[in-house]
């Protein structure tokens, strides 16, 4: 995970913002799946 991800979910937990680490984790998650599917030709 970038760094930049890590201090972000940090911020977010710490503050409890439900609605910004739902947004992140979706983010991550969809990254993920874009990184293991074979490329689309």
């Amino acid at each position: 995970m970038p760094q930049w991800m890590r201090k972000q979910l940090q911020r977010a937990f710490f503050g409890k913002d439900v609605r910004q680490i739902r947004l992140l984790n979706s983010c991550w998650f969809l990254y993920l799946e874009k990184q293991s599917s074979p490329p689309q030709q």
